[in-house]
């Protein structure tokens, strides 16, 4: 008869002796591994008589169980010991002074954005919202931007792979989707994220663009200037002149650009134009009643200028120390 009490006495006291757990997973491989002392035995009944191996059998596999119920138990308790030992080391002394919880703050492209939303709401202006992922016709098309049209290069799109939609390039879809939905007069005011292939330190892929529209029977560009030059006194709360340049966009006729005199020059803010009648076409109102002009930033150039920041990244590296200046 094999004396398996002995071994199972000893192994019992190999478990509690091991320190921690490296130690007890030794124990475990001397014992129960593929080579461990109590699997040897099972490999040695064959050398016992018939009659007393049923016997021996059930006591190695008793023994086996005893010994894994004991590896377990030892190993909750180290790893007990293991928690309440790090506990005490990391224990927080309540008497020390505390360190105090900094004032956060909204971002400054945040801040900027709803200082524009409240000032044109104060003039009746809606705020409108709309899809960042587009299909061609509200981004491109109706816009006066066919297919073909040079101003396509304009805005380096990004489409999705393998499906007819794109990243918008511009706020304007929110403009036609809502006179798709709306008959005229209307007033609104959009904003939000729009997406171009282009990067350096005056843009990104990704960006905040601000976008008004006005449809009715009586606007004017002399009305578009006078709501222009509104915004932009109340905006930068001081006196600022304006200068209105030639320009072109598809989407409006005729077209300008904005700027604004500061202490290094003339600087360029937005663009804008009386709405085109193709557009309005588009859409399903009488061009032949209904006027209209729109006018669209950028909401980080707007923010740069405001605060006086040079490089457009430093909205989006997360410095804390750039942050908390805003807050």
């Amino acid at each position: 008869m094999l004396n398996v009490a002995d071994l199972l006495k000893r192994a019992l006291a190999e478990i509690q002796a091991a320190q921690d757990l490296h130690a007890l997973d030794a124990v475990r491989t001397s014992w129960l591994g593929r080579k461990g002392e109590l699997t040897a035995l099972l490999k040695q009944l064959g050398t016992l008589p018939a009659a007393e191996r049923p016997a021996a059998g059930e006591a190695i596999n008793q023994a086996k169980t005893r010994v894994h119920d004991a590896i377990e138990a030892r190993k909750l308790a180290l790893e007990q010991g293991r928690i309440e030992s790090q506990l005490q080391a990391e224990r927080i002394d309540v008497t020390l002074p505390g360190r105090g919880q900094r004032r956060g703050g909204l971002h400054p492209v945040t801040q900027t954005l709803e200082r524009v939303e409240d000032l044109f709401s104060q003039i009746g202006f809606a705020i409108a919202d709309g899809p960042e992922i587009e299909d061609d016709f509200h981004n491109f098309e109706a816009l006066n931007i066919p297919a073909e049209h040079p101003a396509r290069a304009m805005h380096d799109t990004f489409y999705l792979r393998d499906h007819p939609l794109l990243l918008r390039t511009h706020t304007s879809n929110v403009q036609i989707r809502y006179m798709l939905r709306n008959k005229p007069p209307l007033r609104i005011i959009s904003t939000g994220r729009v997406f171009r292939c282009d990067s350096d330190m005056t843009h990104t892929p990704m960006f905040n663009q601000i976008e008004g529209l006005v449809v009715d029977e009586v606007s004017s560009f002399a009305d578009l200037k006078g709501v222009l030059e509104d915004f932009v006194a109340h905006f930068f709360a001081r006196p600022v002149t304006l200068r209105f340049r030639p320009s072109f966009f598809p989407f409006t006729e005729p077209s300008a650009e904005v700027d604004i005199l500061g202490e290094r020059g003339w600087l360029e803010i937005l663009g804008c134009g009386m709405v085109h009648p193709r557009v309005l076409e588009n859409v399903g109102i009488d061009s032949e009643r209904f006027t209209g002009f729109a006018f669209g930033m950028g909401a980080e150039r707007l923010a740069m200028l405001k605060y006086g920041i040079n490089d457009l990244r430093m909205f989006f590296e997360n410095d804390v120390r750039f942050l908390r200046q805003f807050a």
